[in-house]
């Protein structure tokens, strides 16, 4: 096994460090999960914290983990009477974004369920990880099901599988860690509640700061175990302190001023349900716990408040999460702050003995605090305001203006891609999927994991008799199984490509059209999709946003959208088919939704128009599901934007309608069947 970095020689990340050490002593705090941009030691220090954990005692032989203490009575290798326990390492288990249901929750042997009344169960992952640390890396990446059987597991402390008739339960208790990069993605709001705690992460900007990364990694990459071993002391007293605040935590009171100060603070920044109340409360008793107290303070308070409450308050699928400081001063003195100690300048003032936010040695290193994460632009926004002053001009593209605030969002009709699909799992487009309603029987290809019990019956019930049943028992051999099939929905790629020429770019007809746009990101952010962006103005179109899961780095881009120009809407048709010919080869399996939002109005060099319709047939070939967002307004009207989506074998919607509810369907038919459509257009 590898050496891991230690704990203790992570440079700055004050909130990473100290969000995981309060799970480290009070468990009950309910997981942390670590937002920021790529290369900041969040998965580093996640799998340093298991070296830190104390040890935990098992039954020996059981597979669950079971504590001899008190031992699961359900547990499938019990029952355990009168054992003594052994001691081993806390584990850290990590979950994979493209790990398999059966790995997650664990595989029963249906064939021997079924002919020999047999429980074969094989433990998962969930079981692996009971009573330690379930680490998932790119947690926003995780399919639907996944975070379906996590929440399931998070929520009742038990895992179950449940398969036609045959039940096995265990135990599943686990401080739940994950690291994202916002990027690529958000959380579906149910399982971003399930974290107990959430802290952003930046890379520093501090020039002696980067310096000693830099030369701590470059030290333990020549020699992890050297490394390790200069830092074996200051992890000793780490891991000694979480012991002590451990046995210090069930001492500590949690008086009602400091309660009435959660409550009310809770109440201020509208975060839904009471878990957050019981977070804040668990989180303020482990940071008093920390600092060697007994007492709850608001210092204990306020540093709880920003770990546990940025990640759900009310906000906009596309803001950013965060917590306006000044409320929260204001909030915490109105309902009795005033009267208690002062409070400290940051999270990592208080040291050992005094402050909530006491955060572990750390050596001899620059100990400068990284920037707070609202000043990192990793995280898309959009602007309080326009941008003041004039954009500035691009060659070529004359008469270019200020670029425009988006218009009001709104509910869009759903837009999908006609025939059945097996892309990831989503909630857009009619799909093949792991879950859903079942629609058939198949033999299995590999793995049996979702059994069609009455199809199996039928294809062993011929051959009893020469099989030489004699019981009232089924002889099922490996060839009667059946698969079952089953139709969910699926996510799709959205490629927007945009007009932003001098055509479109009235103040008010540019809000309008940058507001629907936001609008079906919006929806897309809903349905699970990936998203891009190609605008075309002047002489040629650019990708402004590659195929991302980040929906909000589409509004970000489409914020800031300059407009002028001529309207080259060949090119964005022709540089929307090179991105999606590239996407067919990394994804063949997630189908693609062209959007393309213009007037139809092409300018620039000869025959504009037929060069647009020509390129416009290249897609309708490829079998591309597209809508025309048709944006023409005004008394004269010359419908080229339908006539565009007729060569393109899709159809067109006005603005108006894009919002209207008596649209029965905006995607109806498409022309041919491209690559990997051909056997999906018949379902």
């Amino acid at each position: 096994m590898s050496t891991p970095y230690p704990f203790t020689a992570i440079v700055g990340q004050d909130d990473l460090r100290l969000g995981l050490l309060l799970n480290a002593v009070s468990p009950a705090v309910g997981g942390v999960l670590v937002r920021g941009e790529k290369g900041t030691a969040k998965s580093t220090a996640v799998r340093a914290l298991a070296a830190l954990m104390p040890q935990v005692s098992v039954v020996p032989g059981c597979r669950f983990s079971c504590d001899p203490v008190s031992p699961d009575p359900a547990c499938p290798d019990g029952p355990h009477e009168d054992v003594s326990g052994v001691s081993r390492p806390a584990r850290t288990v990590e979950l994979p974004v493209g790990a398999s249901e059966d790995r997650l929750v664990g595989a029963l042997d249906i064939e021997r369920a079924l002919s020999e009344g047999v429980k074969a169960f094989e433990p998962g992952l969930l079981a692996d990880a009971h009573r330690g640390i379930l680490y998932v890396d790119e947690v926003n990446l995780l399919h639907d099901h996944l975070v379906d059987l996590l929440l399931d597991a998070a929520a009742m402390g038990a895992s179950y599988v449940e398969r036609e008739g045959v039940s096995v339960r265990h135990a599943a208790r686990f401080l739940l860690v994950g690291t994202m990069n916002p990027e690529e993605g958000e959380l579906r709001p149910q399982l971003l509640d399930r974290f107990g705690l959430t802290v952003e992460v930046a890379a520093s900007r501090e020039t002696d700061q980067r310096v000693e990364v830099v030369r701590r990694r470059l030290a333990y990459d020549d020699d992890p175990a050297a490394f390790a071993a200069r830092w074996a002391d200051e992890e000793a007293r780490l891991r000694a302190r979480i012991v002590a605040a451990r046995a210090l935590l069930p001492e500590v009171r949690l008086g009602d001023k400091a309660l009435r100060q959660i409550a009310a603070t809770c109440a201020a920044f509208e975060v839904d349900g009471m878990r957050a109340d019981i977070v804040m409360a668990r989180t303020a008793t482990a940071l008093a716990a920390w600092a060697g107290r007994t007492d709850v303070l608001a210092e204990d308070v306020r540093q709880a408040a920003l770990l546990a409450l940025p990640h759900r308050r009310r906000r906009n699928p596309f803001d950013a999460p965060g917590l306006d400081e000044d409320k929260l001063d204001d909030t915490l003195e109105e309902n009795g702050g005033g009267d208690e100690d002062p409070e400290p300048d940051g999270p990592g003032d208080g040291g050992g003995d005094g402050g909530g936010g006491g955060l572990p040695p750390r050596g001899d290193g620059p100990d400068t605090p990284p920037p707070p994460a609202d000043s990192a632009d990793d995280t898309p926004g959009r602007p309080e305001s326009e941008p003041s002053g004039p954009a500035p001009s691009v060659p070529g593209q004359g008469g270019e203006q200020q670029p425009v605030r988006a218009g009001e969002p709104f509910r869009t009709k759903m837009l999908s891609v006609p025939g059945l699909g097996e892309g990831a799992a989503g909630r857009r487009s009619r799909a093949r999927t792991e879950h859903g309603r079942t629609t058939g029987a198949r033999r299995p290809r590999g793995a049996l994991t979702k059994l069609h019990l009455a199809a199996t019956v039928r294809a062993a019930a011929p051959h009893q008799r020469a099989r030489g049943r004699s019981g009232r028992g089924l002889v099922v051999r490996r060839d009667d199984l059946r698969q079952a099939t089953r139709e969910g929905r699926e996510g799709n790629l959205v490629l927007f490509v945009v007009d932003a020429s001098g055509s479109m770019a009235a103040r008010q007809r540019m809000g309008a059209v940058k507001g629907a746009v936001l609008s079906l990101l919006m929806d897309a952010y809903q349905r699970r999709d990936k998203v891009g962006l190609v605008t075309f103005r002047g002489r040629d179109a650019e990708l402004a946003l590659p195929p991302t899961s980040s929906v909000d780095a589409a509004a970000a881009r489409l914020e800031t959208l300059p407009t002028g120009g001529r309207t080259p809407v060949a090119a964005g048709l022709l540089k929307a088919h090179d991105v999606l010919r590239v996407e067919r080869l990394r994804d063949p399996s997630r189908r693609a939704l062209l959007v393309v939002v213009t007037d139809g109005r092409a300018t620039g060099g000869p025959d504009p128009v037929a060069l647009a319709a020509r390129a416009a047939r290249l897609h309708a070939a490829e079998g591309t599901a597209s809508v025309v967002v048709d944006c023409e307004s005004g008394p004269v009207r010359l419908g080229l934007a339908a006539s565009l989506a007729g060569e393109l074998g899709g159809t067109a919607v006005t603005l108006d309608e894009l919002r209207a509810e008596s649209i029965a369907g905006l995607v109806k038919d498409v022309r041919g069947a491209g690559p990997g459509n051909s056997d999906r257009r018949a379902a």
